[in-house]
């Protein structure tokens, strides 16, 4: 009895695992398919994004921006100018070790309880050893001033008396950072409401205030005039007929860090693990602030494709937007069309920015 006890019990066993073997050598393909492939692809993607080791040029990138501190302070405040409607002062704070000088525009009469509402003004490409701290941008400055909100027209570095030397807008971080810097200078005094401080950007500077933007989540509103270079693609596409551009001399450092960024990287590339790291457009989640788009039809310096093209991305985006087009101005949005898209910046920043 035992015997034949055991003989069934060892040929149970044996059936028991010929079943069990024939079930994995059928599944094996699908276990396989269905789960080993999608962890190699993934581990493949990983090993193609940057480690936690700083790499080279890390400061232009995004997360960088991000992870960075901005711990900023105004300087000295030095009147130069007094109306009826606001004071403006020459004043200076501290961007990466360098003293970067600035136009602050304050109104005046009683402040609000909380402080004014604010806007980190940032100027286009003007040839560095043209640009002059009271003259360019000067009647921009004064619409926005006499509107009730505190003005501070930077001195991007190397531009004016600020320190350093232009890194350019589109493939450097200093000039992000000094914004970042600015708003951290105003943030820290004591008659600007902390929280309602919003970019204006031209330009050039365009790219620099939404990438600004996207780096720093607490900026409530950014206004970009005729701006360029927010996908980086864009700029493939549509270029910048810039008569007045300069190239930096050969022999310059920023001339030298450019050569060494196309050696390592090459020329932007969307698919590259570098360059999808740069463009703000690749980091919209997550942002709650507003955007206003303002643009002349006939701009021959910066197509109106740019600002269409993000106006496209942010209807994608939970990000509220608009996209003001105008049938003339050219690249400054002069003339009649001045008036026009001041009166919208102006009408968007108080909607946008409460004064508390």
């Amino acid at each position: 009895m035992r015997k034949n006890f055991r003989g069934f019990a060892v040929t149970f066993l044996i059936v028991i695992f010929a079943i069990l073997a024939i079930g994995y050598l059928f599944l094996e393909k699908d276990v396989d398919k269905r789960f080993v492939q999608p962890v190699i692809e993934n581990i493949s993607k990983v090993n193609k994004e940057p480690t936690p080791t700083p790499f080279a040029f890390q400061e232009m990138t995004i997360p960088y921006l991000r992870s960075k501190t901005y711990l900023s302070s105004l300087g000295e405040m030095q009147k130069v100018r007094e109306n009826p409607n606001y004071t403006s002062f020459l004043t200076s704070y501290n961007s990466d070790g360098f003293k970067v000088y600035g136009l602050l525009t304050k109104p005046r009469g009683e402040m609000p309880k909380d402080g004014y509402p604010a806007v980190v003004f940032i100027h286009g490409y003007i040839p560095p050893e043209n640009y002059q701290t009271k003259v360019n941008y000067a009647s921009y400055v004064d619409y926005l001033a006499k509107n009730g909100f505190v003005i501070f027209k930077i001195d991007l570095r190397g531009h004016g008396n600020s320190e350093g030397e232009p890194g350019g807008g589109y493939y450097s971080g200093d000039y992000v950072i000094d914004t970042l810097n600015a708003v951290s200078a105003l943030r820290n005094s004591d008659f600007v409401n902390p929280d309602n401080i919003g970019l204006w950007g031209h330009s050039m500077a365009g790219n620099i205030v939404l990438r600004s933007f996207v780096a720093d989540l607490k900026i409530p509103a950014v206004v970009v005039w005729a701006g360029a270079g927010f996908t980086y693609s864009d700029l493939q596409e549509y270029r910048i007929e810039d008569t007045s551009y300069r190239p930096p001399p050969s022999d310059s450092e920023r001339a030298k860090e450019r050569q060494k960024l196309r050696d390592m990287y090459g020329n932007f590339d969307p698919n590259n693990w570098f360059w999808k790291q740069v463009p703000a457009t690749n980091y919209l989640d997550g942002v709650t602030g507003a955007v206003q788009l303002n643009h002349s039809k006939d701009d021959n310096v910066v197509s109106i494709e740019y600002s269409r093209n993000l106006n496209s991305i942010l209807n994608q985006a939970n990000i509220r937007h608009e996209l003001n087009e105008y049938a003339a101005g050219g690249h400054n949005l002069s003339g009649i069309t001045f008036n026009q898209a001041m009166q919208k910046t102006v009408e968007f920043f108080m909607n946008n920015l409460s004064s508390g």
